[in-house]
C-alpha cells in the first residue's frame, strides 16, 4: 500500500478542513450526507467497525480500511484515530484510488 501518498494526501485535506476525526462526528457527517467518504482502521473495534460500516451501507458513504489507527491519526497531526471523515468529493475520490 501506497501509505504515504494517502497519508500526505489526507493530511492536506485536513489542512484544508475538509476532515473529521472520532466516531460520533462521523457518523453525524454520514447522517447529513457531508461524508464523501470513511477511513476506518484496521484495528478498530468490532463493535465500531460495525456500527461505521452500517452507517456508510445506509447512506451510500464508501469507506475503505487502512492499516491502522496510528497511521490514520498521524496523517491528521494527531494521537491514534479509528474514524476519519472525508467531507470533500475531490480529496474523497484521489484518496479512493490511493488505497484501492
Amino acid at each position: 500500500m501506497k501509505s504515504n501518498q494517502w497519508m500526505s494526501l489526507l493530511g492536506l485535506a485536513n489542512r484544508a478542513r475538509k476532515v473529521i476525526s472520532g466516531e460520533e462526528l462521523s457518523i453525524k457527517e454520514i447522517r447529513s450526507n457531508k461524508a464523501k467518504l470513511i477511513l476506518l482502521s484496521a484495528d478498530a473495534s468490532a463493535n465500531t467497525s460495525k456500527k461505521i460500516t452500517d452507517k456508510c451501507k445506509s447512506f451510500h458513504v464508501p469507506w475503505k480500511i487502512v492499516d491502522n489507527r496510528y497511521d490514520l491519526g498521524s496523517a491528521i497531526g494527531k494521537e491514534a484515530r479509528v474514524v476519519v471523515a472525508v467531507l470533500d468529493e475531490g480529496f474523497a475520490k484521489k484518496l479512493m484510488t490511493l488505497l484501492d
